[in-house]
């Protein structure tokens, strides 16, 4: 078992590193969308002093909850986890990683609908061959 994560941890109260790397997740999409915290907390059906609270990993955040945003930012839970080892949490996103935030960023910036799907087409498109 993981030295950050306690023994009694179904019973834990205490936000634990794990905690943090998922609200630092959290927070690299919100601020990817161009979303403030206020905006993320009505996506996701919490005050703004709880999102702030789930980005800080002051608050731990239920499977549910975290299934609710990480619908509400159209990735999979796991993503949340990635980059969780042994090692330092502090890695460098890779040129991928941050070419994925802009292109989401961006998308996020289009309004018309019609443009949108424009782009989610091309994208299943290009992904296909």
């Amino acid at each position: 078992m993981s030295p950050d994560v306690p023994q009694d941890e179904p019973q834990s109260q205490h936000a634990t590193t794990v905690d943090k790397h998922v609200g630092q997740r959290i927070r690299e999409l919100r601020l990817a969308m161009g979303l403030s915290q206020q905006q993320l907390a009505r996506l996701i059906g919490v005050t703004y002093q709880q999102a702030h609270k789930y980005e800080r990993g002051l608050n731990r955040i239920s499977a549910g909850r975290l299934f609710v945003i990480a619908q509400a930012f159209a990735t999979d839970p796991a993503w949340f986890f990635e980059g969780i080892s042994g090692r330092d949490e502090a890695q460098e996103l890779t040129s991928r990683q941050r070419r994925q935030l802009a292109l989401l960023r961006n998308f996020a910036l289009i309004k018309d609908e019609k443009h949108q799907e424009a782009i989610s087409s091309m994208a299943r498109t290009l992904a296909g061959s």
